[in-house]
C-alpha cells in the first residue's frame, strides 16, 4: 500500500482530479454536494475550485491512510476531523458517499498501479479508508 502511495504522488495534480470525477461518474448527483459546482457552467474537469479540492481531498485521504498503515492510529489533528465532519452534516454528506468515495479510490488506484495491485493491497487500503471514515 505505501509503495502505491508513493508511486501515484509523483502525478497528484491529475490523480486527485481524477479520484473525483470517478465518484461523479458512479454518482453523479454527489456533484450538487459542492457549493462552488452547484451552477457552474464550467465542465467538471475543468473546473479550477474543483481541482483544488479533488487534490486536497485525495492527498488527505491517502497521507491518512498511508499513516495509520504505519502507525496503527489516525493522525490528523482532532480539530480538523471535526471540521470535516461538521461540514460532511452541513453539505448533507451521507455514509453512502464515503462508500462511493471508497470505491472510486480503489478503482483509480488498480488502475494506476495494476502492477502492484493485489488482494493484500486491496485490504490494506479498505482498512486504512474504513479507520480515516470512522475517525471523521
Amino acid at each position: 500500500m505505501l509503495k502505491s502511495w508513493n508511486t501515484m504522488k509523483k502525478d497528484i495534480a491529475t490523480l486527485g482530479l481524477k479520484f473525483l470525477l470517478r465518484m461523479f461518474e458512479i454518482a453523479p448527483l454527489a456533484a450538487k454536494l459542492f457549493s462552488f459546482m452547484r451552477d457552474s457552467q464550467i465542465p467538471l474537469e475543468k473546473n479550477p475550485k474543483l481541482k483544488v479540492h479533488a487534490i486536497s481531498v485525495f492527498i488527505m485521504t491517502c497521507e491518512e491512510a498511508a499513516k495509520l498503515r504505519t502507525t496503527g492510529k489516525v493522525t490528523m489533528r482532532e480539530t480538523t476531523m471535526k471540521k470535516i465532519g461538521l461540514k460532511r452534516v452541513v453539505y448533507g454528506v451521507f455514509d453512502e458517499h464515503f462508500e462511493v468515495l471508497h470505491f472510486a479510490l480503489l478503482e483509480m488506484i488498480k488502475e494506476y498501479v495494476p502492477h502492484m495491485w493485489s488482494i493484500e493491497m486491496k485490504n490494506a487500503w479498505i482498512v486504512a479508508y474504513n479507520h480515516l471514515v470512522v475517525a471523521i
